[in-house]
């Protein structure tokens, strides 16, 4: 299984466009996160896309560990 290199483990506050698409970094190495430059290419990971739902501020995880990606849901507090 491969798993997402350590990215910062604080949320990102965003500005998101309602109707545009995002890819959020799910390796942890992209040097624009919380958003995919690419740099997962050969991990065997992906980035995960979606589309802003309303325009506003939201907070994308940065732990990779969330389970409502690719929003913030507190696992950040669990990790050591």
């Amino acid at each position: 299984m491969n798993l997402p290199s350590p990215p910062p483990t604080d949320p990102f506050e965003v500005e998101l466009e309602e109707g545009q698409n995002y890819f959020w970094c799910l390796c942890g190495l992209s040097q624009k996160q919380p958003f995919c430059d690419g740099a997962h290419k050969g991990s065997g990971l992906k980035s995960h896309c979606f589309t802003a739902e309303a325009t506003g501020k939201k907070f994308l995880c940065g732990c990779k560990q969330t389970k409502n990606p690719p929003y913030c849901d507190g696992s950040h507090t669990e990790i050591c």
